[in-house]
């Protein structure tokens, strides 16, 4: 028999490497998973990012989070030797490999998506590149911020629009990349750039919810798009970027308890200010006790972070407990997506996530009582309802509408701040969960799309429209023609010989 010849040299070297990294891993972590895992971020890599792309990797490094999410305890408990807590009541191998497959089938969906379109879509030729100057980008940038506080309580007052104004509200977001990526090109300002993150990070640290992550997410996008391994300040910045986002998280753990129930007391009110003051006092607080509250918000962190330890109950429990659901749970999704509350506005909330893991994983859980719900996620959900293999199949062909969407956009809209604002705002938003429910998860995109990738079509247009009326050359003026008498009639009158 004919072995294969390989394609080329560095393909054996990407191999050899892989190869060796991973063994690296499995010795260093001391779990067979931890080699796995890497291999199959490497693949994220190679099927999502190639030379020459347009654009920050965000596709790439929103799967990275889902990967992250399914593998850090792994990591994690190898290289401390901690034994998070809650892990021991469940078998988490076979759902680390699922939650893989998961990744990894909507990496190939992304890519089979976008190729799709690609083939069939041109790239905008010609395309502007700015889409304003700084003034009016800095004035719509704090006109965001004054809206996006509006948008939200408008969006829980009025049932019908919550989903709309949600969309729009995350226009902040939009410009707020497009601001840290002119700080990185053509040079970098990283002074600038660590002022907008740290007004950024105070005012998310006022928020229900870790709302600080993001702006800090959307710099390191920023900065990848322009990286350059050999610049030192390259280095420096995102080192210093990696180190406040891993710095407060850690606190926020260690004082989110206590700060959301100042909040569900309502004697801290909507004032950011007054919030803010609370925030600095615990986390004054929480930096005297670091020493001995460092290590264990870490481990509440890194098993906040591991959405692992539930859908590996689940994975126990059907169908040896409980039968598969044969679609049941993604049906219900569809059919909440396509009824708009704005259509039906009588349409009955989403049951509680909680519901579901304690149905499923057999623990009693928070639920709604608590006023919070425990996460299940996409992956657990698709197990339930069809187990492996079939499981893989929605999530390759939501992988396959998200890649073509993402094409579609990068070559429909011409400005190209525009459209790398928008599809790194949507896309990173959209895929970065692991942890988040078939019906939040496809509501989310389609009304993300909808409303803000509309609004940016328009935008686009209407930019266009005015563009090219300013390079519409002026008409020369039409000098009327004379009929021949009345010509000879104005010669003689002036003297000139007649024809």
């Amino acid at each position: 028999m004919n072995r294969p010849v390989p394609e080329s040299p560095n393909q054996w070297s990407v191999m050899l490497i892989s190869a060796a990294v991973a063994i690296g891993c499995v010795y260093l972590f001391g779990h067979w998973l931890a080699g796995v895992s890497v291999i199959a971020l490497m693949l994220i890599w190679r099927i999502l990012r190639r030379p020459g792309d347009e654009g920050p990797p965000v596709l790439a490094l929103a799967l990275t989070t889902q990967w992250l999410q399914v593998t850090a305890g792994i990591f994690y408990m190898g290289l401390t030797g901690r034994m998070l807590s809650g892990i021991d009541g469940a078998e988490f191998e076979p759902m680390v490999l699922i939650g893989l497959g998961c990744v990894l089938a909507l990496a190939g969906g992304l890519w089979a998506g976008a190729r799709l379109v690609s083939q069939r879509m041109a790239k905008p030729e010609n395309a502007p590149e700015e889409l304003v100057g700084w003034r009016l980008l800095l004035m719509a940038y704090a006109g965001a911020l004054v809206t996006t506080g509006v948008l939200q309580q408008l969006a829980f007052a009025y049932a019908t629009l919550t989903q709309a104004l949600l969309a729009l509200s995350y226009a902040h977001l939009a410009i707020l990349f497009l601001i840290l990526r002119r700080l990185t090109r053509p040079t970098l300002h990283p002074g600038l750039i660590l002022l907008f993150l740290a007004f950024e990070v105070a005012l998310g640290f006022t928020g229900y919810f870790s709302n600080f992550k993001e702006p800090l997410l959307l710099a390191g996008l920023a900065m990848l798009e322009t990286f350059e391994p050999r610049r030192v300040q390259h280095w420096a910045t995102a080192a210093a970027l990696a180190i406040v986002l891993a710095v407060a998280s850690v606190m926020w753990m260690g004082v989110r308890t206590e700060f959301r129930q100042d909040i569900d007391q309502q004697w801290l009110g909507s004032s950011r200010s007054t919030r803010l003051e609370r925030m600095q006092a615990l986390l004054t607080d929480w930096l005297r006790q670091r020493d001995d509250r460092a290590q264990g918000d870490l481990d509440v962190l890194v098993a906040r972070a591991w959405a692992i330890y539930y859908p590996a109950l689940a994975v126990e429990r059907v169908p040896a407990v409980l039968p598969h659901t044969d679609g049941e749970l993604l049906r219900a999704s569809l059919l909440h997506l396509v009824t708009p509350r704005l259509l039906f506005p009588n349409k009955p909330d989403l049951p509680s996530d909680s519901d579901m893991v304690r149905k499923y994983s057999g623990v009693f859980v928070a639920g709604i009582e608590q006023n919070t719900s425990i996460a299940f996620g996409y992956a657990a959900e698709s197990y339930v309802d069809f187990g492996v293999p079939l499981m893989f199949v929605p999530v390759l062909v939501f992988g396959i509408f998200c890649g073509a969407m993402y094409e579609w956009f990068m070559r429909t809209i011409q400005h190209r701040e525009l459209a790398l604002s928008l599809v790194t705002v949507i896309f990173w938003l959209n895929l970065y969960l692991f942890e988040r429910s078939w019906a939040k998860t496809l509501g989310l995109s389609i009304t993300m799309m909808v409303y803000l990738g509309g609004l940016s079509f328009l935008l686009d247009r209407w930019l266009l429209m005015r563009l090219a009326q300013q390079q519409m050359p002026l008409a020369e003026p039409q000098v009327p023609r004379q009929l021949p008498e009345v010509a000879d009639t104005q010669a003689a009158a002036y003297g000139a010989p007649r024809n």
